[in-house]
């Protein structure tokens, strides 16, 4: 894997428990930091000197949503030069809601969050395995 952090927003501990799980099945070494807000994951990015690897958020989070997160990200210059791979990953998904994180921000993925483990874990793989090999400005 890439060297930088995978950021993690979700507000949900069972979510975040497997999703732990399955990276260190997955043997990824990244650090990993978890948010269960998205105003603390914007505080973050907008202070850090760091590269995070990927970020992956949940749509459906009390307060600043990840939709209006990602809105945020995107207007910030420093973050949008980051070009930091956004992955929607969520247990709620709807057609109007992948159709504007795709027509109206610079998301790179709109995951459905599955029900069975081994299903999570493919998934998860597939994103990282992607991202690992995908060129972006931030690998050049």
């Amino acid at each position: 894997m890439k060297s930088g952090p995978i950021l993690v927003i979700d507000d949900d501990a069972d979510d975040k428990d497997i999703f732990e799980s399955v990276l260190k099945e997955l043997g990824v070494e990244n650090k990993r930091l978890w948010f269960k807000s998205c105003k603390d994951a914007f505080e973050y990015l907008g202070t850090t000197d760091e590269q995070p690897f990927i970020i992956f958020c949940d749509v459906n989070i009390p307060g600043l949503t990840g939709i209006e997160f990602k809105r945020q990200v995107d207007k910030h210059p420093k973050l949008r030069k980051k070009s930091i791979p956004f992955i929607f990953y969520s247990t709620s998904v709807n057609q109007e809601t992948v159709n504007e994180a795709y027509t109206q921000m610079t998301v790179q993925g709109f995951f459905q969050k599955k029900d069975r483990y081994e299903e999570i874990k493919k998934d998860i793989k597939l994103m990282l395995d992607y991202w690992h090999e995908c060129r972006h400005p931030n690998t050049m």
